[in-house]
């Protein structure tokens, strides 16, 4: 039996939208019957290792930063609160987190309440805003921000090494309590990164780096080091050496092959055929949590003239990449670019790849549906009649790519969506490496069948996605390589894999037309977050 596939929302899975009704994170009874069934399976499974049953869990946090989500449903926080102790018993301790702004609708009595901030918040008043909803009890910063995430379009995040040793020893030396958040790096491997939105949709990126006190490969940094010395000042700190950095590689340049047009590989993309609407569908509604869908349909009259096409109402969710008889035309964007000119014939077939870009996973609490979700239009006419393909891509990558049966015809000069990939050997011993794509423009990549995730070379910061040593064969296999170019491929179709990440790289060759203004500012200050 196949394992369902979940998106975040949030941490929630995407299925709970195939109703488009419901309210998240509310008393909706959808939802608190989807979140009771849930936990009548996993609470029992902690029971066990609850702290006072000899287990190592000392408490659980009920929800998540429910004060920046703006539904404030107190009754919905009082279900969770009874389910948990129903299910987990009057022993352990029960907490909340919220940003001080949250306080008021993340916290709830009988609930311990904490706050999470990073080093450049006003602690003493944060503590004492605390202190109005838990006058007893040790102070909690449950998420103190030691980095910050990135977005695609804006620069690297940082925090500077003494900004995070004096908040932590000025907290320690309050006598409170601190979880750093984060304290390893990770990656958004696959489509598992999430979006922001701040005045518009703000996709985060492959790599969750964080400037974490241990990077996304797991090497100490100097932060890491910094915070050692500040906590040993408070409580003696383990003995011996760290663990060193783990060993690096570094491979290339590998020039890759062209392997065909994705639409060239649609029956075995989406071998059940396509779903008929007179109306464009969203992705929940054809079940496709995650990834691409194509829609499809046929001109109804001749375009002689560049006519505007475009979706009202910033119908697409999140990233439209338009072709014409197989011919790339260009791309629609959320909340950014918002129109192209098109021309065709009578009967020419109109292609529309959607990708899903990452869905809103903190603060908002509108459903974040994918897909087009208003009826394209081209001229005056709105187009209907359409073919919706829910692509399984990750599953040709990994089963029919190998086997080398597909003999397709290669487009002579391809443009749009396209496979490239490349098979190579590993001289000497594998390491944890870092895979550099110069001059490819966006796209999805995988590494014998696995999904790295998204690069996004033309929009940065990030330049390098992060290969783990064990996804690697070692001396004496192949490995293989395959890249689904979206946009534009280089002259050069070359990767390289690298010793060292690229993570703040500044914004190459972006048009500063087809971007809002607020793009080419400097990384936003912290704010909760969420993630």
């Amino acid at each position: 039996m196949e394992r369902p596939q979940r998106h975040t929302v949030g941490g929630l899975p995407s299925w709970l939208l195939r109703k488009p009704e419901i309210h998240l994170r509310t008393s909706d009874p959808d939802f608190l019957a989807a979140v009771d069934s849930w936990f009548k399976v996993l609470l029992p499974k902690i029971y066990p290792w609850l702290y006072h049953n000899g287990g190592n869990i000392i408490s659980i946090q009920v929800e998540n930063e429910y004060g920046s989500y703006g539904a404030c449903d107190s009754s919905y926080m009082r279900h969770l609160a009874g389910l948990f102790r129903a299910l987990l018993g009057e022993k352990i301790l029960l907490f909340t987190t919220d940003g001080p702004e949250g306080l008021q609708c993340g916290s709830l009595q009988g609930l311990y309440t904490t706050v999470d901030f990073g080093p450049a918040d006003n602690m003493t008043k944060i503590f004492t805003l605390l202190r109005k909803y838990e006058p007893h009890g040790p102070l909690v910063n449950s998420e103190y921000y030691t980095g910050w995430l990135d977005y695609w379009g804006q620069n690297h995040s940082t925090r500077s090494v003494s900004a995070i040793t004096k908040g932590l020893e000025n907290m320690l030396e309050l006598g409170a309590s601190v979880n750093m958040y984060m304290f390893h790096g990770g990656t958004n491997f696959g489509y598992w990164n999430g979006a922001d939105k701040k005045g518009r949709f703000l996709p985060i990126t492959t790599s969750y780096d964080y400037d974490a006190p241990i990077s996304e490969a797991g090497d100490p940094t100097p932060k890491l080091f910094a915070l050692r010395n500040v906590i040993s000042k408070f409580q003696e700190v383990p003995l011996g050496p760290l663990p060193p950095p783990s060993p690096k590689m570094m491979l290339g340049p590998l020039t890759l092959h062209l392997v065909g047009h994705l639409l060239a590989f649609l029956d075995l993309l989406c071998p059940h055929g396509p779903i008929n609407s007179i109306l464009p569908m969203t992705f929940e509604a054809v079940k496709q949590d995650h990834g691409f869908m194509l829609y499809r349909t046929y001109l109804t009259h001749t375009i002689f003239e560049p006519t505007p096409f475009w979706v009202p109402n910033n119908g697409v969710h999140d990233r439209a990449y338009v072709m014409v008889d197989g011919v790339f035309q260009g791309v629609l964007e959320r909340n950014m670019r918002d129109k192209l000119f098109l021309m065709g014939k009578l009967g020419s077939k109109l292609d529309i790849l959607l990708e899903n870009m990452g869905r809103l996973s903190f603060g908002s609490n509108s459903s974040d549906f994918k897909g087009l979700l208003e009826p394209p239009i081209l001229g005056h006419t709105v187009l209907t009649q359409w073919m919706m393909f829910p692509l399984k891509i990750d599953k040709l990558v990994k089963w029919w790519f190998p086997l080398q049966l597909l003999k397709r015809p290669h487009p002579q000069a391809p443009s749009g969506p396209t496979f490239y990939s490349k098979t190579f050997p590993i001289v000497g011993s594998a390491g944890d490496t870092f895979l550099y794509l110069p001059g490819w423009t966006k796209g999805q990549v995988w590494i014998n069948g696995f999904n790295l995730g998204r690069y996004w070379t033309t929009r940065g910061p990030q330049q390098t996605l992060y290969v783990p040593r064990f996804l690697l064969f070692p001396k004496g296999a192949l490995n293989k390589i395959t890249l689904l170019e979206l946009e534009n491929v280089p002259l050069q179709p070359q990767v390289q894999f690298l010793d060292k990440p690229i993570l703040n790289s500044t914004l190459h060759g972006l048009r500063i037309d087809s971007l809002s203004a607020d793009t080419l500012s400097a990384s936003e200050p912290m704010e909760l977050s969420g993630h």
